[in-house]
């Protein structure tokens, strides 16, 4: 009797992919095991059943290219590396694992595999894989493992989209094992699985985990298209024997049994049963010692976040910038000279090729004289996120340019649940250089939807960075900066009227405009010879606004204020507010976003926290709890101008 889909003769390859098959599903089942033992924790997500999806793809691959997979990537995992110890260890949260013990079940990192939990979001990362490989010329594909349940996710096709346009090297796997955890397919999905591939016009086809060698073929011509230069999405109808996540499982018990008694490695126990002994003793020799070594490891340790706040003194220097330049024009020099000094800089946003050049013409003409590093996108903005995040892991340097900052909230989760999470969840092995730049603010008349300031919405994210640009340190210095020294996701928020206005470090009579000597620094204008009786913090779009009122405050009310504008939002170094604090009492916090749970809140508690006593009255200056009106001068009304930075001043005079 033969095994279905299987010579009764069998060869020794074949053998051998049964026996890496049966790997995965020991591994499995020992996981489940350890979990009941309570030897791990959190949640194990088998592919028992599904084995086969990760063997015909690992075998079809070669050195070199890439994998992203999902919360279901144990047996992708081990179809490519093999690694047994280094995946059970990870799962028990000891340090022996792939990632330290970090990133556990859900979260790997080792051997060119890549996985996340968060379903959809991993397709454009994957395409940013396939545009790294694309960019170098290296003849390497990246493949993304999806199931039938992501096809719900619409960055699946925001990535779908780029990567056909683009001609990137990608191999979308779909698992389709008909429930999208206990849902139903027939719940959830509509229309034709292939079609949704075929109207991006991308080559499609079909295989199945029953029909071993067909699947095996099935994959390699898939592979082999990839790899001629074209995306491809190869559907591999499948089935899950066990349940969703451990004991969740709810459906009909026969269905499943029917399943099982068609299933490869069952048939292929049945029918040879002394070749599979022989492979499954060995595997458990495998998996006992793997245990052992994973529970020789101590436990993960949390490792370090983010820096801590520094210490000691500031070092202040005088601003000395040249001539006026407007600030447009110093950020699209910074951008010219450091593609030219780093070919790993890549710049992808919507509208950025010349002629037009960005919204805000900060991109102009460099598309011609970088061709190939500078692509317009779809509006897609999760898309170019997604993607820059996949070229930041691949080793570049991807500038992604969102038009308005409002739009950056449907970037938010390949933010969040990616490029904060890489470094830390892989134990270090990544560090994804992404930067995001966008303008924000109002005072344009551009709206409700085109007007805001969210970036207090971005604060906090561990492992990144926030910047806000402003008039008074030159913003293509803060880019040179950037750019060599960067070390992790970073911000940069580029307020909207900062662009036409000219630069200068010329000061009010009396005042002297300083900086504190650091690659991302604080500015402050400060009063000569004179102690001040009020501190303004402020930044970004709210610095001139706030030069402004001193002058009134000074000239009206006989008011010294100092402002302090830093350029780093996140992390916050509280050291240039609690000094000024020290000589005022008073601190008046201006941004133009809401003030709930905002930037200024965090840097008043900074303050305190760092200065206790220091504060005899502070005060925040925001913009209104409720929409900006859509244009005109009541726009300017509502956002905190020099004329309410004044008022607030005056009555902060009074200690009462």
């Amino acid at each position: 009797m033969s095994v279905q889909g299987l010579p009764a003769d069998l060869s020794e390859t074949s053998l051998e992919l049964y026996a890496k098959a049966m790997l995965i599903r020991a591994v499995e089942r020992r996981l489940l095991e350890l979990f009941g033992e309570g030897k791990l924790f959190g949640t194990v997500h088998t592919c028992i059943g599904q084995e086969w999806t990760g063997v015909a793809v690992a075998e079809s691959l070669e050195d070199g290219d890439l994998i992203f997979t999902n919360h279901r990537g144990h047996g992708h995992f081990l179809a490519r590396t093999g690694d047994v110890t280094g995946l059970i260890a990870e799962v028990m949260g000891r340090k022996r694992g792939i990632c330290g013990g970090r990133g556990g079940s859900q979260h790997m990192c080792s051997g060119g595999v890549f996985s996340n939990g968060i379903q959809g979001g991993i397709v454009p990362v994957a395409a940013g894989l396939a545009m790294a490989e694309k960019l170098r010329g290296s003849g390497k594909i990246a493949v993304v493992f999806i199931g039938d349940g992501t096809l719900g996710e619409g960055a699946v096709y925001e990535a779908l989209n780029v990567a056909s346009k683009w001609d990137l090297p990608l191999l979308v796997v779909l698992e389709n094992n008909l429930y999208a955890q206990s849902t139903p397919q027939t719940q959830t999905l509509a229309g034709d699985i292939l079609a949704r591939a075929s109207a991006f016009d991308i080559r499609a086809a079909e295989a199945d985990t029953w029909d071993v060698p067909e699947l095996l073929e099935a994959t390699a011509r898939a592979v082999s298209s990839v790899r001629q230069g074209r995306p491809f999405f190869l559907k591999l109808d499948t089935y899950r024997l066990m349940a969703h996540s451990k004991g969740d499982d709810d459906r009909d018990p026969e269905e499943v049994q029917g399943y099982w008694a068609r299933d490869p490695l069952t048939l292929f126990a049945a029918d040879h049963p002394e070749s599979a002994e022989a492979i499954e003793a060995e595997i458990k020799a495998r998996i006992d010692e793997a245990v052992a070594e994973a529970e020789a490891s101590p436990f993960s340790d949390a490792g370090s976040g983010d820096p801590a706040t520094p210490d000691g003194p500031l070092r202040w220097v005088r601003t000395r910038l040249g001539s006026p330049e407007r600030a447009v024009n110093l950020i699209h020099a910074a951008l010219r000279r450091n593609m030219a000094r780093d070919d790993r800089i890549v710049l992808i946003g919507e509208d950025i090729e010349g002629p037009y050049g960005g919204a805000f013409k900060v991109t102009k003409d460099l598309s011609r004289e970088f061709p190939g590093r500078v692509r317009n996108t779809p509006i897609s903005e999760s898309a170019i996120v997604g993607v820059g995040n996949g070229l930041a892991l691949a080793g570049y340097i991807p500038v992604c340019e969102i038009m308005f900052g409002d739009f950056l909230a449907l970037a938010f989760d390949q933010l969040l649940n990616n490029a904060s999470k890489f470094h830390y969840m892989y134990n270090g092995q990544v560090t994804p250089r992404l930067v995001v730049r966008t303008p924000m603010g109002g005072r344009r008349g551009y709206g409700p939807t085109h007007s805001q300031s969210l970036e207090k919405h971005f604060l906090g994210l561990p492992g990144t960075r926030v910047l806000a640009l402003h008039h008074r340190h030159d913003p293509g210095a803060v880019y040179d900066a950037l750019f060599a020294t960067i070390d992790r996701p970073t911000l940069v928020i580029e307020n909207k009227l900062l662009y036409g206005t000219r630069v200068s470090d010329s000061a009010p009579e009396g005042f002297a405009l300083e900086h504190t000597d650091e690659p991302f620094p604080t500015t402050r204008l400060r009063p000569e010879g004179i102690t001040p009786d009020l501190t303004i913090l402020a930044y970004g779009g709210s610095m001139p606004e706030a030069e402004k009122a001193v002058d009134r405050l000074f000239e009206e009310h006989e008011i010294v204020a100092e402002v302090i504008c830093p350029t780093q939002l996140y992390p916050f170094d509280p050291r240039p507010v609690a000094e000024s604090v020290a000589r005022s009492g008073r601190l008046l916090v201006v941004e133009e976003g809401l003030a709930f749970a905002a930037f200024g809140a965090e840097a008043i508690a900074q303050v305190i926290e760092r200065a206790p006593g220091a504060l005899k009255k502070v005060r925040r200056l925001a913009s209104p709890t409720h929409p900006i009106p859509s244009c005109g001068p009541l726009e300017k009304a509502v956002l905190p101008g020099a004329e309410h930075i004044v008022a607030a001043g005056v009555e902060m005079r009074t200690d009462g």
